[in-house]
């Protein structure tokens, strides 16, 4: 790529090394410590596109770059090529360094859902694994609206969705109690246009 470069526009390598170098921006206030400097030029990028995902691990947000970067450009501006070369090749675990500092400063999200007793005493387990091309296997989860408090009275989404073939149903309950669930779910049952083979949900307790 270098010796094209070269060829291209009459460098000697030298020189061509030093100018392709001084495209990248210098980092401001110095390397912030647990990530390596060469990436540092690309670290406001990936935390823009990081919040903008809402927050994915370094391990989603690494194929997830693909997707996001040919729209960055219209919001924060064109990478410079040395940039793209950067985030074309770097890492899960180097993402994950690079948002280090970013996420110790996030607090930490709500969670209503709690491990329940009623899944490890009294659902069979299934040892076999499922079959996720064939449709009827349901992926089961539910989201709290109670802004930024779990306290009182509010309503809770519930969300099934098909692994084999994506058809997917929504319902929503009163503060997620175990009838108005298991209500819910049987009615997603009746109106799903194929049988229900299996279900994993991720409900907690009251699911």
């Amino acid at each position: 790529m270098l010796d094209e470069f070269c060829e291209h526009h009459g460098y000697d390598r030298k020189h061509a090394i030093k100018l392709l170098g001084d495209q990248l921006p210098k980092p401001k206030g110095g390397v912030r410590p647990g990530a390596e400097p060469v990436y540092e030029p690309v670290r406001e990028v990936v935390e823009r596109i990081w919040k903008a995902s809402e927050q994915l691990c370094g391990k989603r947000l690494e194929p997830a770059l693909a997707l996001w970067l040919p729209h960055y450009g219209k919001h924060y501006g064109s990478l410079l090529p040395a940039q793209k070369k950067l985030l074309g090749k770097v890492s899960a675990a180097t993402l994950d360094r690079l948002l280090a500092p970013l996420k110790a400063e996030v607090p930490r999200r709500l969670c209503g859902t709690r491990p329940g007793t009623l899944l490890r005493t009294q659902i069979p387990i299934q040892g076999e694994v499922w079959d996720e091309q064939r449709p009827g296997f349901l992926e089961a989860d539910s989201v709290a609206h109670c802004g930024s408090s779990l306290a009182g009275d509010f309503i809770w989404s519930l969300t099934y969705t098909c692994l084999g073939s994506g058809w997917t149903e929504g319902r929503a309950v009163w503060n997620k109690g175990a009838q108005g669930v298991l209500e819910q779910t049987r009615d997603v049952e009746k109106n799903l246009p194929f049988p229900l083979l299996g279900m994993d949900l991720t409900m907690g307790a009251n699911g």
